[in-house]
């Protein structure tokens, strides 16, 4: 009895006990380990990991607190976003899964995300000795890189999401969507650990700088440590540029897969933000051709993953946008004198890649996506993206200016910009998820039988909505979306845009699967309206739903298309608690993005004292 009671549990409303704590358990053996080799480090009682981190730093030509950090980091981008991937693939393509460690996707998210708090603890513990004037004190006589902070805070504000998540599930059931609240836990901050990544790398830059400048020429530096930057580690500076490129964009993953539960608007919106940031940062820091090079790595990492969870692992495609077009715009911009002018850059570019930028986007979106952007939602689409990629552009432009030393116009400004940014965002994303459900609207539906496959039944449909005028001439999308079927037939998700061939009349171009565990609806969306109507969806004993039967004809109403999406969603709570745990969720978010804002600007704040300091120190005189 306990036994069924749990298994409906792990169904429908969070993972199985047996595995929350087994995960919990090892979770903290994990951390215990790290505490203490960060201890035994610090009491100086190991001596292999600084000689391990020394290697790396003699390599790569930076301080040990950040080469190693950097190796972890390069792992930690490549695992979780794997992992990530992988993960949607296997949840549009088979559905919900019984428990955390039912999903193989999972043990690389996990491995990906400690990783990076690994990073950024790491990056804490090692220095012995101050690693720049920016450090921020722990002890008397322990400092810690900002970067290294940063990076631990992100990794712990995405570890985090991963027991809140089981909680939400047991809470609110299963929000089968990227966009749950805690999803978007686990998600942004590893997205945002870019930022600081960026920060860490430009600390240890500025710290071997420094060093160079006291070492004695006598003592043949360079001997041990390259005077410059060799290919790997410029490689590596326009790898993170396009991993912040990557990592901005993980919002849109369910556009890429063609299963968007959320208007079509908000995707260039999400394009045009990430766009801005990255690749006006990317050109302000490296110089000619960096956006381009940031654009095209960005396409290499995404689309490595793509062939090995598509066409490798068998699972469903995700598409992702190129970021070329806004690349195009900020190369041809920061060829005029404005490019010295970095703020200004930023927001006249941002205003670009939000206009141009999409424009040209648009060729490669309607190419190869499941839904092309209509022309009657440009007007809407530019109001959203053209105000968010002006801030993010200008966000770009601030935090190019803080990993290349250049003062930043002031405290104030800075946050800002920041504050308007996130505003900017919120109210985009606010009028995103305006969504309109119409009355009295149905659909009647006729399934004409096609050849199958034992045991499979395939149709045709044909579909008549009432009232006739219900869709206008232009609408996002009037398609068929059939999903979670099992990997083994078209790898489990059919989108099929209906064609239309009269008045409110429209047929299916492909056949339609309605057996087994396939669900299967209309879908409508046209503007503000967004809704749908079942066809065919399996009776689901774990969440105690009927089944939804294909018959030959039937009419029923459009309905709310969240509630045939997310039917493992329980709706049966107060709405001020859903409410007040996505307020939580979103403090929490705020408040990992201030500590950014605040780790930039201390960083640059110390700029001008260090500069001062070596001003003040007599030249360094060769032995004779």
């Amino acid at each position: 009895m306990i036994t069924s009671v749990l298994a409906a549990t792990s169904e429908g409303g969070g993972a199985a006990l047996d595995q929350v704590i087994g995960l919990s358990v090892a979770a903290a053996a994990v951390t215990a380990v790290l505490l203490w080799i960060g201890y035994q480090h610090r009491a100086r009682r190991i001596t292999w990991l600084n000689t391990l981190a020394i290697r790396l730093g003699h390599r790569f030509h930076r301080p040990p607190w950040v080469a190693l950090q950097i190796l972890l980091f390069t792992g930690t981008l490549i695992c979780a976003l794997f992992g990530f991937i992988w993960d949607v693939s296997l949840h549009i393509g088979k559905g919900r899964d019984d428990g955390p460690l039912a999903n193989p996707a999972h043990y690389f998210i996990l491995v990906g995300l400690f990783m990076l708090f690994i990073a950024g603890a790491s990056a804490v513990a090692l220095p012995y000795d101050k690693p720049g004037s920016s450090a921020v004190r722990i002890t008397r006589t322990w400092f810690a890189p900002v970067g290294g902070l940063l990076m631990t805070a992100c990794g712990l504000y995405a570890l985090i999401g991963f027991p809140l998540d089981d909680v939400w599930h047991r809470m609110f059931g299963q929000d089968v969507t990227l966009w749950g609240p805690t999803h978007l836990m686990l998600i942004g901050g590893a997205g945002l650990s870019l930022i600081a990544v960026a920060l860490l790398e430009y600390e240890g830059s500025r710290a071997m700088k420094a060093a160079e400048a006291d070492a004695d020429p006598a003592e043949d530096f360079e001997r041990d440590v390259p005077q410059k930057d060799g290919l790997g580690i410029r490689f590596m500076r326009y790898l993170s540029f396009g991993g912040l490129a990557v990592g901005l964009s993980v919002f849109q993953i369910e556009y890429d897969f063609g299963v968007e539960q959320f208007r079509l608007v908000l995707q260039p919106m999400m394009i045009a933000a990430a766009g801005a940031m990255a690749l006006v940062a990317a050109r302000i820091v490296l110089g000619r051709g960096a956006a381009i090079a940031a654009a095209l790595l960005s396409m290499a990492l995404r689309g490595a993953v793509t062939l090995v969870v598509g066409p490798v692992l068998g699972g469903p495609t995700s598409w992702f946008p190129t970021y070329l077009g806004a690349a195009i715009v900020v190369e041809l911009l920061a060829l005029t004198p404005i490019i010295k002018r970095h703020i200004a850059f930023g927001a006249l570019a941002g205003l670009l890649v939000g206009s141009v930028g999409l424009y040209l986007e648009s060729f490669w979106i309607s190419a190869v996506y499941h839904y092309p952007w209509p022309t009657g939602m440009w007007p809407e689409a530019l109001a959203m993206a053209v105000p968010v990629s002006v801030f993010m552009g200008i966000c770009g432009a601030l935090l190019a200016m803080v990993i290349t030393g250049e003062r930043l116009p002031g405290r104030a400004v800075g946050v800002t910009v920041v504050l308007v940014t996130v505003l900017a965002i919120g109210g985009a994303v606010a009028n995103g998820l305006r969504v309109q459900v119409p009355e009295n609207a149905s659909a009647s539906i006729a399934l004409t039988e096609l050849p199958s496959d034992p045991g499979q039944r395939m149709v045709s449909v044909d579909a008549r909505f009432s009232p006739q005028n219900l869709i206008g001439d232009d609408p996002e999308w009037v398609s068929i979306l059939s999903w979670q079927g099992g990997l083994a037939h078209e790898r489990g998700l059919i989108v099929d845009r209906l064609q239309q061939v009269g008045p409110g009349h429209y047929r299916s171009t492909r056949p339609i699967p309605v057996w087994g565990h396939w669900k299967t609806l209309i879908r409508v969306q046209d503007g503000a309206m967004m809704a749908g109507v079942p066809i065919y969806l399996p009776e689901d004993p774990g969440i105690g739903a009927k089944g939804v039967p294909a018959e030959a004809t039937f009419t029923r109403d459009f309905v709310p298309e969240i509630t045939i999406l997310q039917r493992e969603r329980n709706f049966n709570h107060p709405s001020w608690l859903f409410t007040a745990a996505s307020l939580v969720v979103l403090g929490c978010t705020l408040i990992l993005i201030a500590a950014l804002t605040w780790g930039a600007g201390r960083i640059n704040r110390s700029d001008a004292v260090a500069e001062s300091e070596i001003e003040r120190r007599p030249p360094v005189l060769p032995r004779t």
